[in-house]
């Protein structure tokens, strides 16, 4: 990867005490109240990609991944859609607690697992036909140590993931199109970009948020 590279200044949200304290006030609030709690980037981020996926992979038992599956949200959306293979994974706990406290009696064809991509093994996962990420690169990039080194790592692991006709679908608040085309470049090329509500300031036309899909080189 490029030396040049600008890296994102580091900020709790990159820190597992932050996501560990923030799902264990959604755990009790879902258990008090029946709140499945926040979803990253809102509901409408999520559905484009899910709608997106629903027309563009035909077979519905293709085996999904998704990389920080917070409460689950995109995964269940998934099943309603038809989708049956479906792994959440997060390296938060209380994450996976609260995902298959809020899916399990709606969708309970949904596994989870405690895994972070930065540091686990591999074997015991995959290969995939999608990977999806919401938001877990951007926290990844927020790491107050060696952010780069653990984007490295990440890019790493999710090619190592992904079956050689795979796709991998990554949505980020904090990267432009350009800027993920230029990390994932070593090892994906750019299949297409989902598009997203656009801005515009100064003159200058821009989106909130930016959908992007790889395949493998």
């Amino acid at each position: 990867m490029d030396d040049t590279d600008t890296e994102l200044n580091s900020s709790e949200l990159g820190t597992h005490t932050y996501w560990q304290q923030a799902y264990i006030k959604e755990i009790s609030n879902f258990e008090e109240n029946g709140d499945p709690g926040d979803v990253w980037f809102g509901e409408d981020s999520a559905y484009r990609v899910v709608d997106w996926l629903r027309r563009n992979v035909e077979d519905k038992n293709t085996a999904v991944i998704d990389l920080g599956c917070g409460n689950g949200y995109t995964l269940s959306e998934l099943a309603r859609e038809g989708f049956t293979n479906l792994l959440g994974v997060d390296y938060c706990e209380e994450a996976v607690i609260l995902a298959e406290k809020v899916s399990k009696r709606e969708f309970p064809v949904i596994r989870f697992k405690v895994f972070d991509i930065t540091r686990d093994d591999l074997s015991s996962l995959g290969p995939f036909g999608v990977v999806h990420d919401k938001g877990t690169y951007d926290a990844i990039s927020l790491h107050p140590e060696d952010a780069k080194g653990h984007r490295e790592k990440y890019i790493e692991q999710v090619a190592a993931m992904l079956d050689e006709t795979g796709i991998f679908v990554i949505t980020s608040c904090n990267w432009t199109e350009e800027e993920l085309i230029k990390h994932f470049s070593e090892k994906f090329k750019l299949k297409c970009v989902i598009p997203t509500p656009q801005f515009k300031f100064g003159g200058k036309v821009g989106s909130m948020v930016s959908s992007v899909v790889f395949v493998k080189k």
